[in-house]
């Protein structure tokens, strides 16, 4: 029967040996391959895609096409699933249209050094739990995507814009360049207190346009995969649980998120390993 059946389909004998001896051995592979995956999946707690799995293969010396790490996700219902629910953004505009300061970014999301372009913005959580909001105010780096500091609260209060804007300015180091901070046109990013610490402080101040999200469309990245990979699905009854949450996710997100766009490396690790 098989002698009949390698004839009709026309392939050698000693071909079907080669290969039903190596099925076991593909199989094995395949298995150790699935298990490094599911380790993967578990330590980002199921937040990446079968391409950033892919880069985390790599990086422990696992070299496999994307499209079979894409197939064995499949097979073993290891897919990502987090990003179905669409983001409802907190708009904090209260004051003029353009005439605080210039949108010196103009869209230019790119720069090759640290600390010279910097975002940010304040997203609103809502606890259906408890009935309770969380505001979160971080500042983001462009040059690697780093969170370089943040403050949560539960109103959109001033101090939720200025405390972490001096966290930032403490923690800068010494540059022969000027840094630029960039925004929305929020009322706290128009007081006058925002404008004079930054002016004190030999910083220049960047506003999008009213209404164009696009301005600012890297912090609003940051916000959507926040929200689809650590709030929407999950269950959150206090501020504290959510605050505890949103810490321990930028924490991971600074030093353990890996990017294709950076290389198969965390935000961190590609500061230090582009300038240490």
């Amino acid at each position: 029967m098989l002698k009949e059946l390698l004839e009709t389909a026309g392939i050698a004998k000693s071909v079907f040996k080669c290969w039903n001896d190596r099925l076991p051995e593909e199989n094995s592979k395949d298995t150790e391959i699935v298990q490094s995956i599911r380790d993967i999946v578990k330590d980002s707690q199921g937040r990446y895609g079968y391409r950033r799995v892919c880069l985390s293969l790599k990086n422990r010396g696992i070299i496999v096409n994307h499209k079979k790490v894409l197939r064995l996700m499949r097979q073993n219902q290891l897919l990502c699933v987090k990003f179905k629910h669409r983001n409802r953004q907190y708009k904090s505009y209260k004051g003029k249209v353009g005439k605080i300061a210039k949108n010196k970014l103009s869209r230019r999301f790119k720069t090759d050094r640290p600390y010279q372009k910097v975002l940010t913005d304040i997203t609103q959580f809502n606890i259906s739990a408890s009935g309770e909001k969380l505001y979160l105010s971080p500042f983001m780096d462009v040059f690697s995507g780093e969170i370089l500091s943040y403050r949560s609260s539960r109103a959109p209060t001033l101090d939720n814009a200025i405390i972490p804007l001096k966290e930032l300015i403490d923690l800068r180091p010494e540059l022969d360049y000027r840094m630029t901070v960039h925004s929305d046109q929020g009322w706290h990013y128009q007081h006058k207190k925002w404008v004079k610490y930054l002016k004190t402080h030999k910083t220049f101040q960047s506003m999008s346009r009213k209404g164009n999200c696009l301005d600012n469309a890297s912090m609003e990245n940051f916000f959507g995969l926040l929200k689809q990979e650590m709030f929407y699905g999950q269950q959150f009854v206090t501020y504290k649980e959510l605050e505890s949450a949103i810490h321990q996710y930028i924490e991971f997100y600074n030093h353990d998120r890996i990017k294709t766009k950076l290389k198969g490396m965390s935000p961190v690790n590609y500061r230090k390993h582009t300038f240490n």
